[in-house]
């Protein structure tokens, strides 16, 4: 790679992440809604596998997947939420060099994955509806097993390749990342190499393992709707397409907030952490709602086991 600065070149033992900015007087009130929403997190996502794990009349490879999906979004928040917290009560707001490379690997992975278990999410209702005969050989436990490991197999690789083209970046003039967490953009910003190779391997994870999980839900969708769309009867309908809807909230929800992460002009990063905000904090906070709100089975077990600890009190 070409370098902007060689002989400005410098070793970097840690980064200095800006943060939010906000008034002096309102750092308080920031930590605490951090604060408020994590704990939402953490309580929605660990009450939903407690359920999936509890109730055997989750053990379907629906529900399989929610409990993955549930452990993803709960590790992506906890991967940066804490450090950030504690970043808006301290001055001196750093982190080291190696736990930069930990961030941005696991949020990576962890971005990735939760793509490619909504795909599988998607294919796992499609073979519901269109082909229900064949449900529990297409999706048997092993298969459900096969499909998680091999999300977080692509996510590995995904995160290999962003951090190794991100970390062997010479930084030279600043060391001070302009976000809240270790993220490739504004970690590109402060260098002082040729980042046209970066660039080229972001879009081509992008082609090459986000495309065909938008493609896999997509086409899954056309063929589900055109398959409820034969059924008969009003209730037919709307009973199979209510196994969908909270997929369906779930999969707008991330690609809308990432959408929204990744098209906010470059020129504006406050406006970019907003939009980090809601893709990191809401939502892992909103998915167990839209599927316990949405979903007769696990309303269902969620007022046995509440039922079960009122009998105990």
């Amino acid at each position: 790679m070409g370098d902007k600065g060689g002989d400005n070149r410098s070793e970097v033992t840690d980064f200095i992440l800006v943060g939010i900015r906000v008034r002096p007087e309102l750092h308080s009130l920031l930590f605490l809604l951090f604060l408020i929403i994590y704990g939402m997190v953490l309580l929605g996502n660990l009450s939903m596998i407690g359920i999936i794990v509890i109730d055997p009349r989750l053990n379907t490879p629906m529900y399989f997947f929610l409990g993955n999906l549930s452990v993803i979004d709960l590790s992506y928040c906890t991967v940066i939420v804490p450090k950030a917290m504690v970043n808006i009560l301290l001055q001196k707001k750093t982190i080291s060099f190696a736990g930069c490379v930990t961030q941005l690997f696991l949020y990576a992975l962890f971005m990735v994955t939760e793509a490619f278990v909504l795909a599988a999410m998607a294919y796992d209702r499609f073979i519901a509806i269109c082909n229900p005969l064949l449900y529990s050989v297409r999706m048997s436990r092993s298969v459900c097993i096969q499909f998680v490991a091999g999300s977080y197999f692509c996510g590995w690789v995904s995160s290999i390749l962003q951090i190794s083209v991100t970390f062997s970046m010479s930084f030279c003039a600043s060391r001070v990342i302009d976000h809240f967490y270790c993220d490739s953009n504004p970690i590109e910003k402060i260098s002082c190499s040729n980042i046209f190779i970066n660039k080229m391997v972001s879009l081509s994870l992008a082609v090459v393992i986000i495309l065909p999980t938008i493609i896999v839900i997509v086409v899954s969708y056309m063929y589900i709707v055109s398959t409820v769309l034969k059924i008969p009867s009003t209730e037919g309908r709307k009973k199979a397409f209510s196994t969908c809807s909270s997929h369906l909230g779930v999969v707008s929800l991330l690609y809308g907030t990432v959408s929204f992460v990744y098209l906010t002009p470059p020129n504006n990063p406050e406006l970019r952490k907003v939009a980090s905000v809601c893709y990191i904090l809401f939502t892992p906070m909103l998915n167990p709602l839209i599927y316990s709100l949405r979903n007769k089975d696990v309303k269902d077990a969620m007022r046995k086991v509440l039922w079960k600890k009122k009998v105990l009190l």
